[in-house]
């Protein structure tokens, strides 16, 4: 069966890999131990309840606000293309 430039699979095998790509993405922003008290970028108090909340949290809500925005802005995940673009 001639199928063209892809291989047989290949989305799919894509798909797979960029789930994989996410999942451990995620697990590495997963906090681990005990949380700070005072937030690393601007020093202001991390309340108790985040604390308990956000196992290892670093950040104050609103630092964390600004990261998050910054890293969705750095995404460089292709989710509105085509297949064919996806698969270059």
């Amino acid at each position: 069966m001639a199928t063209g430039w892809a291989g047989d699979g290949a989305v799919q095998d894509q798909i797979d890999a960029t789930i994989k790509e996410g999942i451990a993405r995620a697990r590495t922003r997963l906090g681990k131990g005990p949380g700070l008290k005072h937030c690393e970028e601007c020093a202001a108090k991390i309340p108790e309840a985040r604390r308990k909340a956000v196992p290892g949290v670093r950040l104050c809500v609103t630092c964390q606000e600004a990261f998050d925005r910054e890293a969705r802005a750095g995404s460089a995940i292709n989710r509105r293309g085509s297949k064919d673009s996806q698969l270059r």
